[in-house]
């Protein structure tokens, strides 16, 4: 089979420049990222969640630079229709997850650097990184502007709820690490445990609906698909309000121990409570929208 590539006009479309720019951003930003030193950042042991940080930050900038890399190649030599996939619904996700996850990374990187580091590398590594949410967020722009049919189901709002979620869950996994490792022995270990439990059940939902979404699994699915998604919506609503009062809890008692918790320990709770809320807003509007399309069926 002989191999087809795009024609020269392509080369300069939009979509294949901003997809050029995230690979060379991304590449950039976890190269700079992973040639730093512990003197270049001036660490020490008080600042005990940079590591965590920096993993999290680094993880999000690889693999979303292999995913766009594997995605930009198969788009040129146009082998994408061979594989039993989505392709626009995985274009779109992978688009619009980049652009939250790298904001994300975005936003924690700088922080974790500000008024700790004594070279310039650190500083180009985070304007790479808002580099590479430009060029994500560009993507999804150009992608959302297509027709429904081209942009498929991820790109409408919905999906675009659903990669909210679990960009949301993602995010998640450090801060309680952190919260975890940041707060005495034995204190509120209870309300961690249920917290932990209910973000993994919905990260874990949220995988199951992009796979079966991207892999085109929604007729073989044994409950009627829209119900399958109003259930899992119900599901992450009802954990994010439960995860949400205990974080809003959690900074209560908090404010009552006082001089007893680190300044650190509360921001990162105040961190993981503002992410929680947001999550939740997205799970309700995405409840929302489930059960209006399961009342439209239902009168048709």
């Amino acid at each position: 089979m002989p191999v087809i590539v795009l024609e020269a006009s392509d080369f300069t479309s939009p979509l294949f420049l901003v997809r050029t720019l995230e690979i060379l951003s991304s590449c950039i930003t976890f190269s700079l990222v992973a040639s730093l030193e512990d003197s270049e950042l001036n660490n020490n042991p008080s600042n005990l969640h940079f590591d965590t940080f920096r993993i999290f930050c680094m993880f999000t900038w690889c693999f979303f630079f292999t995913l766009s890399l594997l995605m930009h190649i198969l788009s040129v030599i146009q082998f994408h229709s061979l594989i039993p996939i989505s392709w626009k619904n995985l274009t779109m996700t992978v688009a619009v997850l980049g652009a939250l996850m790298c904001c994300a990374a975005s936003v924690l990187f700088p922080w974790l650097i500000m008024d700790k580091t004594v070279s310039p590398r650190p500083v180009v590594a985070a304007v790479a990184s808002c580099l590479t949410f430009l060029a994500y967020a560009s993507e999804s722009f150009v992608l959302c502007t297509q027709t429904h049919e081209q942009r498929g189901y991820m790109g409408s709002m919905p999906g675009l709820l659903k990669m909210f979620q679990m960009s949301g869950g993602c995010q998640m996994i450090p801060l309680v690490v952190e919260v975890i490792r940041e707060l005495p022995s034995g204190v509120y270990m209870w309300q961690m445990w249920v917290t932990s439990v209910s973000y993994s059940v919905c990260v874990l939902m949220s995988l199951v609906t992009l796979v079966v979404i991207i892999c085109d699994f929604a007729g073989r699915c044994l409950l009627p698909f829209d119900r399958f998604l109003a259930g899992f919506s119900l599901m992450g609503v009802l954990l994010y309000m439960v995860a949400t009062v205990i974080c809003f809890t959690k900074i209560l008692q908090l404010r009552e121990l006082g001089q007893q918790i680190s300044h650190e320990s509360t921001g990162l709770v105040i961190m993981e409570t503002v992410v929680a809320s947001i999550t939740l807003l997205a799970y309700t509007v995405d409840l929302a929208f489930s059960i209006k399309l399961l009342c439209d069926r239902g009168h048709a």
